[in-house]
């Protein structure tokens, strides 16, 4: 996880494909709620919001590869 005052990362913990997006642009999460799901090695793992905050911007889509590290969503703050 990185952020700055306005914003919160959420990164891929693996190296996989975007299999889907469950939350909304706008929508507000709690810390660990899912913001999509990846496959890796048919595994699904889920990405989650690593603070409470908005969601402000999905930075990938479904079918997308994703590596380890990458940003995938950012929040801000609540």
């Amino acid at each position: 996880m990185s952020e700055t005052k306005a914003t919160i990362e959420a990164k891929s913990e693996i190296t996989g494909r975007v299999f889907q997006v469950e939350a909304r642009i706008g929508q507000t999460l709690a810390a660990d709620d899912t913001i999509m799901v990846l496959e890796s090695m048919k595994m699904e793992i889920p990405v989650v919001a690593p603070r409470a905050g908005v969601l402000r911007e999905i930075c990938v889509v479904p079918e997308d590869n994703v590596e380890e590290g990458q940003v995938v969503a950012r929040l801000s703050p609540t």
